[in-house]
Formats: C-alpha cells, sequence, structure tokens
C-alpha cells in the first residue's frame, strides 16, 4: 500500500494511492496516517479495503508529510562508507544517532527555509524507518515485525549550525521545513528487498546523488534493534537512516543550497519529492 496524507498544512486528511495512482480518501475509514493505523492490525485492515470503493480526491490538493503524530524523529549519521569519507570522518564502528527536531517535518512539496545567517544548506536524499508496533529491546530477526513502512526522506542540514556552533548536530538539523517526508508511506510489502532500495538527489536538475541502501553499513533490521535498545520506539516514530555521497559538503569545492535553488529526490517504489529554497522573511 501507498499511504498519504493530503490538505491544508496541520489539517491533513489521510489517503491511499491506488495502483492507478490515483489519490483515494480515506478519512471515512480512520482519523490519520498516525498511531494504531500504523499497527499490524491497522494496517490489516486497510489491505482489506478495495481502493476503488473509496471516494477519489482532488489531485490538486497539497500533498502533507505521509506520518502524522511523530513523536520522536532519530536520524543515523555517516551510515555509507563514501559520505563518512566525503564527510573525512571515520567509518563508525557502532551507528551514530541524533535527534532532528519534530517541527521540522514538512511535505514533500514544501518550500525548503534557508535560515537567517545560513551560509551552508546542504542536502540529503535518505531512506526512512517509519515504526508501527511499540519497540523496545526487539532483536534484529523480529525488527520488520516492528515497521509499518518506508518513506523518502530529505534530511537537509546546515553544516555550519551542525559543526561550527558548539556540538550538537541537532542545531543544524532541525529548522522549520529541514524534515520533508513522502510523498507516501509505502508498507514493506512492496519491496522485495529493503537493503536494495535505489536513491538519488538533484539540484537544479544537475544529479547530485545516486546510491542505493545496500551499501549502507547498519541495514534497517539491525537499527530497529540498535535503537530500542537505548529507547522505547512507538508508532508514527521516524528513523532516517543516513544518506549515500554526493553532499554538497563533500564537494570540491563546496557546494550549498541558496534562494530560489529547487531539490528533487526520489527512490524505488518511494515516489519523488521537489522543493525550491527560499529564504526567511525579514
Amino acid at each position: 500500500m501507498r499511504l498519504v496524507r493530503y490538505g491544508e498544512a496541520g489539517k491533513e486528511k489521510p489517503g491511499l494511492i491506488d495502483e492507478e495512482f490515483h489519490l483515494r480518501d480515506l478519512s471515512g475509514e480512520i482519523d490519520d496516517i498516525a498511531g494504531e493505523t500504523l499497527s499490524r492490525a491497522g494496517l490489516d485492515k486497510l489491505r482489506q479495503l478495495n481502493p476503488k470503493s473509496l471516494p477519489k480526491a482532488d489531485p490538486s490538493h497539497r500533498i502533507g508529510p505521509c506520518i502524522g503524530g511523530v513523536g520522536t524523529f532519530v536520524a543515523v549519521g555517516l551510515n555509507y562508507a563514501d559520505h563518512a569519507k566525503e564527510s573525512g570522518m571515520d567509518i563508525p564502528t557502532e551507528p551514530i544517532l541524533f535527534s532532528k527536531a519534530v517541527s521540522s517535518i514538512s511535505g514533500p512539496l514544501d518550500d525548503i527555509l534557508l535560515p537567517r545567517g545560513s551560509q551552508k544548506l546542504d542536502w540529503e536524499v535518505e531512506f526512512a524507518i517509519v515504526i508501527g508496533e511499540e519497540a523496545l529491546y526487539v532483536s534484529e530477526e523480529a525488527a520488520l515485525d516492528h515497521v509499518a513502512g518506508f518513506c523518502l526522506c530529505n534530511d537537509v542540514s546546515e553544516r555550519a549550525f551542525q559543526a561550527e556552533r558548539g556540538g550538537q548536530w541537532i542545531k543544524g538539523k532541525s529548522f522549520p521545513g529541514f524534515g520533508p517526508l513522502g510523498p507516501w508511506l509505502v508498507t514493506p510489502e512492496e519491496f522485495e528487498d529493503v537493503q536494495a532500495v535505489d536513491l538519488w538527489l538533484d539540484v537544479n536538475g544537475e544529479r547530485m546523488q545516486t546510491g542505493s541502501t545496500s551499501t549502507m553499513i547498519f541495514g534497517v533490521k539491525t537499527l530497529v534493534s540498535y535503537i530500542s535498545q537505548f529507547m522505547r520506539l512507538m508508532p508514527g516514530d521516524v528513523i532516517t537512516t543516513g544518506t549515500p555521497p554526493g553532499v554538497g559538503m563533500g564537494m570540491t569545492p563546496q557546494r550549498f543550497l541558496k534562494a530560489g535553488d529547487i531539490v528533487t529526490l526520489g527512490g524505488t517504489h518511494l515516489g519523488e519529492q521537489r522543493q525550491v529554497v527560499q529564504a526567511v522573511e525579514g
């Protein structure tokens, strides 16, 4: 299934993308793509629906972030060896974890905001995990039983805020618009192998990143299990799993986003995102 949220920011309705890529309204069945809807039982209930029985929704609606009610937004750093190398950092022996503010989450077509004083705004295409069942001390073997699905994420990063402002990566990762999710949540059965998902990102039509989850240092099962050793993961929590090489910080000379730039990104079965960089007014 491809589940989606659409409508005005903060007032999104739940929806489903059918096999012909029509937007179908799920608001008569569920309140949101969140909470119990993401459980195994909740998703099984949706699988029993005939998509063609659901009313079509106007496709001109804004597409919002594909998950509502996110409690924790966990990110994994340096999870591709080539990206660690281009960043000038050692390949990690354990997953590097940091947080993005939940308030950074935005829709896949919403603008990226250029913060005041920003000089090093960067892009990162990523494969994100959405938790469906509470997870604490889960094994790798059981990890996927706790996953509702996967989505595309652009882990937008202000590198000066991240690395030059006294530590803690969350500073450079959390401005409004720095966490586009979607366009849709894709349930696990749509993937033959979650460790064989192609990813790409362009800036102004120029290919910057091309990668695959096959080259992750720590795979999906490992990450869910590992993170659950340190915190209780709850339905709707998001884990964005790191980026392949090709970020602006790693280029020679370095290249960063400016107002008016257009970022497009996508992945196998995940759909595509498009964002325009806009300076914060005032």
